[in-house]
């Protein structure tokens, strides 16, 4: 699957898209893998729960995981996959 990342994501993955292969079919899987390739996401996604930050958006296909089953929707290897960092602006 290709994920696109945004911001200082970019910094972090080293790219503009990153390749996963979850070891499931579910958001989660997804940035859990994306964790264990780049510990440092760990602060810049999750909360200390395994919950997403407040202002962390996933979007499948275009919709916000929050509209779907949030971190449990399920994904394909087909799926458009992007991850937002929160972002300060002004």
């Amino acid at each position: 699957m290709i994920v696109k990342v945004f911001a200082n994501l970019r910094e972090i993955c080293g790219g503009v898209t990153v390749e996963v292969h979850p070891d499931g079919d579910r958001v989660i899987d997804v940035l859990d893998k994306m964790v264990e390739m780049f510990p440092e996401l760990q602060k810049e996604v999750f909360t200390e729960d395994k919950q997403l930050l407040p202002f962390v958006h996933v979007y499948v296909n275009g919709k916000n995981i929050f509209h779907l089953d949030d971190l449990q929707t399920k994904v394909e290897d087909s799926d458009q996959f992007a991850l937002f960092p929160p972002v300060a602006g002004g």
